[in-house]
């Protein structure tokens, strides 16, 4: 059989496609010199790319970064890039009606991984954390959340992981049937609160469903003294538990309009999640 050569225009895709994935954002000097290109050709390839949905060049920075496109070119692409176009436009505007820094954070092995939070916009942050945070299982609102309202098969591995890991409860806090209880009337309470003795400074968290599914969970940070549990459950509970279900809602629409646009075959278009259609405070 004869050999057949190579579309050499193919791949050149192929190849920026790999550069694009093995950075956080890249300029067309980034790309030439990576694979060894004429400038203009690497500039034609990006171009084409953001014609095609499969990257977006960011004009903040004038640097090109990857769609969530991709993800129907390869399973192993797994960044939860739903998270800035679903996730943290519900957020933003929940901190902005809370005052107090509010969060969302998903699952990542043994930790809760921070994907946006409101830390700099906040005027009652204490200490101002940025996406990119990992936070413990066992010693954080999130982590606690997460472990009580996941499934139990995932629960009990990820029970596993947590309590062989280093810094985490220490003494009758590893005992199986402590933290399963613990985990049982966070169900039951639908949040869980973590306090910092040393600071006084407490964070509560609540999960983010979306058709059953455990996407994530809301988080906000307070002073014990100025919000005692009493005054969160009545004015504080209620808007976390209302922005965690815009966000499953909105994960619904985002993942058919994603499933539209395959289906479709045509180049996906950013998804605008306009809040005030679903939110009014």
């Amino acid at each position: 059989m004869e050999k057949v050569k190579p579309v050499r225009a193919m791949l050149r895709v192929l190849d920026v496609l790999q550069v694009l994935n093995s950075r956080n954002g890249v300029s067309v000097t980034d790309v030439a010199n990576a694979i060894d290109l004429p400038r203009t050709t690497a500039y034609r390839v990006l171009e084409t790319l953001c014609s095609a949905g499969y990257a977006v060049r960011d004009t903040s920075d004038d640097r090109y970064r990857l769609t969530v496109l991709v993800r129907c070119l390869s399973d192993g692409y797994d960044d939860e890039s739903w998270v800035a176009d679903v996730a943290q436009p519900i957020i933003s505007q929940l901190g902005k009606n809370l005052i107090w820094p509010v969060s969302f954070s998903t699952n990542q092995g043994n930790a809760m991984l921070v994907r946006h939070t409101t830390d700099k916009h906040s005027p009652l942050a204490l200490e101002r954390y940025g996406a990119g945070v990992r936070l413990p299982l066992l010693n954080s609102a999130s982590g606690r959340t997460y472990l009580a309202f996941s499934p139990p098969p995932q629960r009990a591995a990820l029970l596993d992981i947590a309590l062989g890991s280093d810094g985490e409860m220490e003494g009758a806090g590893r005992q199986r049937d402590l933290i399963d209880k613990l985990l049982s009337n966070i169900r039951k309470a639908g949040y869980a609160i973590n306090i910092r003795q040393y600071r006084g400074e407490s964070t509560a968290a609540v999960p983010v469903f979306n058709d059953g599914t455990l996407l994530g969970c809301v988080g906000m940070r307070f002073m014990e003294k100025a919000v005692p549990e009493v005054m969160f459950r009545s004015k504080y509970l209620p808007a976390l538990q209302m922005a965690a279900a815009e966000i499953g809602a909105a994960y619904g629409e985002w993942q058919d309009s994603l499933q539209q646009s395959l289906d479709d075959d045509q180049p996906t278009k950013r998804w605008d999640w306009t809040l005030e259609r679903r939110v009014s405070h």
